[in-house]
């Protein structure tokens, strides 16, 4: 993976005097895998039920693109590639409580299929993968972990498969950065993960073949 130097947009560079000090993570394409939470068509397609919501920004930040930049610099660099997906079954839609979001994602039938063994009519749903994505995902050898239901990897086995591939190290990506980003943040640091955010550049800039990471 490149190691040139890359522009960060203003508030996502580092603080010229930062409060914390820099945790001095040294990727180890041996043991680091790219995690990609959430490249589905309701989240990132004019096409998808949220777009209302998130479009805005994910066309300012050129978001599709660059995860598909980060997807192919990261199997091109022979490192483990995971994707922790969202998925709400007919059975989700009978829980009997949830948060705000939860209520909204279930009212719009957003990442909705028909059952867990079952994929009827879920190519080019809003459940199903951006098409541009689907080579690398597609390809046998990324890990698709089963779904996370709220925000965080914990309702899933996405830790489990990272550890039974080896890694220890996260490049983490994906939507959205507030709600599931930051929980699989949270959870896969707990789990003793070492873990570095991609951060995002002004989308008129010329991107490089690898975004910055924000390490943790």
């Amino acid at each position: 993976m490149s190691n040139h130097p890359t522009t960060i947009a203003p508030q996502y560079a580092d603080p010229t005097e930062p409060a914390l000090p820099d945790p001095g993570m040294q990727l180890d394409l041996a043991r680091a895998a790219l995690v990609v939470i959430d490249p589905q068509i309701d989240f990132l397609s004019p096409e998808g039920v949220s777009w209302s919501v998130f479009g805005k920004s994910i066309v300012e930040h050129d978001t599709v693109k660059h995860i598909g930049e980060l997807f192919a610099a990261a199997k091109a660099a022979g490192i483990t590639v995971a994707v922790s997906p969202h998925y709400y079954y007919p059975c989700d839609h009978e829980w009997h409580f949830g948060g705000p979001l939860e209520k909204v994602m279930h009212s719009i039938c957003m990442f909705d299929r028909k059952g867990p063994l079952t994929l009827d009519g879920f190519e080019n749903s809003g459940a199903d993968f951006m098409p541009e994505y689907k080579p690398y995902i597609l390809d046998g050898k990324t890990i698709i972990a089963s779904p996370h239901k709220v925000y965080g990897p914990e309702t899933n086995d996405l830790a489990l498969q990272l550890r039974k591939h080896g890694v220890s190290q996260i490049i983490l990506a994906g939507m959205a950065a507030n709600l599931c980003v930051e929980s699989h943040l949270r959870e896969l640091l707990e789990l003793g993960f070492e873990v570095a955010v991609v951060r995002t550049r002004p989308p008129a800039r010329r991107p490089p073949k690898v975004m910055a990471t924000l390490p943790h």
